[in-house]
């Protein structure tokens, strides 16, 4: 070999290598585009733009298969044609359609010659002494063309069209990719919009007032508040004792807002510590405090343009009293530690079980911060003011704790029925879902009776409903409660009862005249 042909040799060699680098190279800022682009359109157009540049690549163009796959339409395109990026094509038809049938590349070495070509992506005002290479590759995902990349060339005859088809093929394989990870994000934040409307609505229905439990006057009156105010802005006081159910309220209120689809914040002021109190509902900057590593989000910004709902406001230190003032009266606070005022946009409700008046005349509430939450108050009366409900949430509440505790208990027997109502209910509503908790948890059959409620409903000293804790006592009043069941199921039938109960009529007769049963009220 002479030195002519050794250097000829040598210096092909640098080119390939050369190629080669810059091949891996552009794969490499093709993969960090698509991987960084926000916008899926913006980084294919800035693909194009690497080809462009650094392949000598006149003119490109990506065609995706639409959501029906009938039809072809190009998404984005370079070149100094304008673009026409509404484009579309048939399956099958014109070269892109073609691949995008087949799934395999094609090359067309003389545009000019190909009478398949139809021009569709630009004009393409080619010199007469210059002719185009057009090589269409597809885009593959799960070896299923989802479209195709095409791109021209100036002619060249000692062009390796095999490794350009190659190379491009390797850009359609990541740009497969990224159409891949783009479609499982699209899939799963529709997905989680979907659950979202979905867990918004179910919220709104759950606590749509018109499904809270109750038809006794004093609740009645209470609906009547909550639709008055629900729909405005006022700040609202709710009161009652402990166990009533004020939170509930709080978000029947804000659910049928103008609110509504905005957070809702809760804040038990009585389950923070008074050190954390003030953090907690306006946040802090870091390094305001020991321990302080990072700026955190306080209640009232997490609550933007929502409701923030002050559980237990009663408990609050006068301190924070002072800074919630301002708040309410001013719509700003600072984050602990910072010197930038935050503006806010959030309706308060509060809820407190104490005398809110005694603790005005004590000195720990201050009687500025009272008149500013109380604008709209709305009490709820304990359960001992509204008996008629009582049922009503007892068989509520049957229905929730078998479901969760898998039985199927029917129904709550008459004896059980009897001790409900004569029990004072000192934890209101939340104390006879406890009960009737608990009595689902020990009963064996489908039935809950008497015995199976809590102790303190059958002492004498709290319910007055068993006058007597003597075995014999117990033993008749269990009996008593067992035939009256049978009673009440066939409908006031002694014979049926007997039967029910595994024993004789004579026995059965025998009973109801010793326990003083009055069958016939079971009669229907």
């Amino acid at each position: 070999m002479g030195p002519s042909a050794a250097l000829k040799k040598v210096e092909t060699t640098t080119g390939s290598n050369t190629n080669e680098l810059r091949r891996l190279s552009t794969f490499l800022e093709i993969s960090q585009t698509l991987a960084a682009a926000s916008n899926q359109k913006t980084a294919f157009h800035q693909v194009l733009g690497i080809l462009e540049r650094h392949h000598g690549v006149v003119r490109s163009s990506i065609a995706l298969l639409n959501d029906a796959e009938a039809e072809i339409a190009v998404v984005a395109s370079e070149g100094p044609a304008p673009a026409k990026a509404d484009a579309t094509f048939k399956v099958g038809e014109g070269i892109t359609g073609r691949v995008v049938q087949s799934g395999k590349p094609i090359v067309v070495p003389r545009v000019s010659r190909e009478p398949m070509f139809l021009r569709r992506t630009s004009d393409r005002p080619e010199l007469p002494s210059q002719e185009i290479s057009f090589v269409c590759v597809p885009i593959l995902l799960n070896r299923k063309a989802a479209g195709a990349l095409g791109a021209d060339f100036r002619f060249k005859a000692e062009r390796d069209f095999d490794r350009t088809v190659k190379f491009l093929g390797v850009v359609a394989s990541l740009v497969a990719q990224a159409i891949r990870i783009q479609r499982v994000i699209d899939t799963e934040r529709e997905r989680l919009r979907e659950e979202n409307q979905h867990l918004r609505l179910e919220l709104k229905e759950r606590y749509d007032f018109s499904n809270i439990l109750g038809t006794s006057g004093p609740m009645r009156l209470v609906y009547e508040q909550v639709a008055q105010v629900a729909r405005t802005e006022t700040t609202v006081l709710v009161r009652g004792e402990s166990g009533t159910g004020k939170e509930l309220i709080a978000q029947a209120i804000h659910y049928n807002s103008l609110r509504s689809k905005r957070p809702f914040i809760k804040v038990s002021c009585a389950a923070l510590p008074e050190s954390l109190i003030e953090s907690e509902l306006f946040g802090y900057e870091k390094g305001a405090f020991t321990g302080a590593q990072a700026t955190k989000k306080g209640r009232f910004e997490l609550a933007e343009a929502g409701t923030l709902f002050l559980d237990e406001i009663g408990e609050l230190n006068l301190a924070t009293q002072v800074k919630l003032l301002r708040v309410l009266q001013a719509k700003e606070f600072e984050r602990l530690g910072a010197t930038k005022t935050i503006r806010t946009n959030v309706r308060m409700i509060a809820a407190t079980n104490k005398d809110i008046e005694k603790g005005i005349a004590d000195g720990t509430f201050r009687d500025d911060l009272y008149y500013r939450l109380n604008v709209f108050s709305i009490f709820i009366p304990p359960l001992r003011e509204r008996k008629p409900d009582l049922l009503l949430l007892a068989d509520h509440f049957l229905e929730k704790a078998s479901l969760a505790n898998g039985k199927h208990i029917k129904r709550i027997s008459t004896p059980a029925i009897d001790m409900l109502m004569a029990y004072h209910w000192p934890g209101n509503v939340r104390e006879l879902e406890n009960a009737i908790e608990r009595a689902v948890v020990v009963c064996d059959g489908q039935v809950v009776h008497a015995h199976h409620l809590p102790p303190t409903l059958q002492t004498a000293a709290s319910s007055g409903t068993v006058m007597s804790l003597s075995l014999q006592d117990a033993l008749e009043a269990y009996e008593k409660d067992l035939i009256q069941d049978a009673l009440k199921t066939s409908r006031g039938n002694r014979a049926k009862a007997a039967r029910l109960l595994s024993t004789t009529g004579r026995i059965m007769n025998y009973k109801v005249r010793q326990l003083g049963i009055d069958w016939r009220r079971f009669k229907k």
